[in-house]
């Protein structure tokens, strides 16, 4: 033990890829997202939505906070290994209560309070990670002091809020957010953190988003149960699967590519690859996992409808209604918007690419009269063609 806590960071080189340890902490982020979806599938009310978001972008954040580190020291070494693994733990902690974070009933604990403390000690290891990262950088340290005073100012309503409970809880959980996301933002604005390798950086986000596209079949398979013997459920199922490939083509081929060579272009010194990081990867890919994460939920509820299963908005007849088709739609939408802010900021993005998002929105209002699995079929269907369309056009468009 003595000789980890006496250990040296290693800075990353510009050769380095993404370690099996990284990819162990991906994963614990990605159960921690699967939570989310199960909290968000009891009840579809908007601020049950707007709470899971909340988390959503909670956990996004402090996934990329350690991402950025890895970007300047190794993360599968020393110190900074191990105090990872503590806030692997501590993310599953939180994860593990999220069912729960707005119940008391029967609760032998403050699942709230659980959450807020789990979450406070994943950032508190986080700043002294960078302490530890910035020996022989004077210029890194004064950046880790400046934002160190808005993620602990972020505790007090976080705290406060999981004391509070209730619509307190989630007013205060906000603010708690804004401070923490914004102000670290505004901290950092005029100097970012050091990406010493691009190939390593973009290989991170694009493992955690695979890792969520597969993961949101797990959590869509949860909406059938032992109902999968059905051949609707099946058919059902199949659409998902398909729709899943086809984000995943939207993404993984041709743009991720050529954006990963737009990061390694950019010297590695220079503002311009530490902003293509912040804005194109950090920022860019939040609607990219959020869009993942409500079409997970939206696939889960169509599975549950075919079924048979009882649940929130199953009314009568087999429509999917306006919630659960506006979180279906509404999540690849989101996933688009993702998608075209990133090309815009890394290669080019077309017209045609905004013109697909308000297509698939205009879908929403007639796909809710329809049955659960033909609505998710007009969807497959959709991206099918775009991913067609796509083919055809995306080497043009490089160009």
């Amino acid at each position: 033990m003595s000789r980890v806590l006496r250990s040296r960071p290693v800075l990353v080189q510009e050769a380095h890829r993404a370690t099996t340890f990284e990819i162990f902490f991906d994963l614990v982020l990605v159960f921690a997202l699967t939570r989310l979806i199960g909290f968000m599938a009891e009840s579809l009310r908007p601020l049950t939505l707007y709470q899971g978001l909340l988390l959503l972008l909670w956990f996004w954040y402090a996934w990329s906070c350690y991402t950025w580190l890895g970007s300047l020291v190794r993360a599968d070494v020393g110190l900074v290994r191990a105090g990872m693994t503590v806030a692997m733990a501590a993310i599953f902690v939180a994860a593990l209560v999220i069912p729960d974070a707005w119940q008391r009933e029967g609760a032998v604990v403050n699942p709230a309070l659980t959450l807020a403390v789990a979450y406070a000690v994943v950032r508190a290891l986080h700043l002294a990670l960078m302490l530890h990262s910035s020996v022989g950088n004077p210029r890194y340290r004064r950046q880790v002091w400046r934002f160190a005073v808005t993620t602990t100012l972020a505790w007090v309503p976080l705290l406060v809020g999981a004391v509070l409970g209730g619509t307190a809880q989630t007013a205060l959980w906000t603010v708690a957010f804004l401070v923490d996301y914004g102000g670290g933002r505004i901290v950092t604005a005029a100097s970012f953190g050091e990406v010493r390798s691009g190939t390593h950086f973009a290989e991170r986000h694009g493992l955690v988003l695979i890792i969520v596209l597969g993961e949101s079949l797990l959590s869509a398979g949860a909406g059938a149960t032992s109902a999968t013997l059905r051949w609707p459920v099946l058919m059902a199922a199949v659409f998902g699967f398909a729709a899943t490939t086809c984000l995943w083509w939207l993404y993984f081929v041709g743009v991720a590519p050529a954006a990963t060579e737009a990061l390694i272009a950019a010297p590695r010194h220079t503002r311009r690859r530490q902003q293509l990081a912040s804005d194109a990867y950090t920022l860019a890919h939040l609607p990219l996992i959020a869009g993942v994460v409500y079409f997970a939920l939206g696939i889960h509820l169509v599975l549950a409808r075919v079924s048979g299963q009882p649940g929130p908005e199953h009314g009568g007849g087999s429509a999917l209604g306006w919630t659960a088709t506006l979180v279906l739609f509404g999540g690849v939408a989101l996933y688009l918007i993702g998608r075209f802010l990133f090309l815009r900021l890394t290669v080019h993005a077309s017209a045609g690419q905004l013109v697909a998002i308000g297509a698939i929105l205009l879908l929403v209002p007639g796909a809710r009269t329809l049955p659960a699995m033909a609505a998710v079929g007009l969807l497959t269907a959709f991206l099918a063609m775009l991913v067609l369309h796509e083919r055809l056009t995306w080497s043009a468009r490089v160009e």
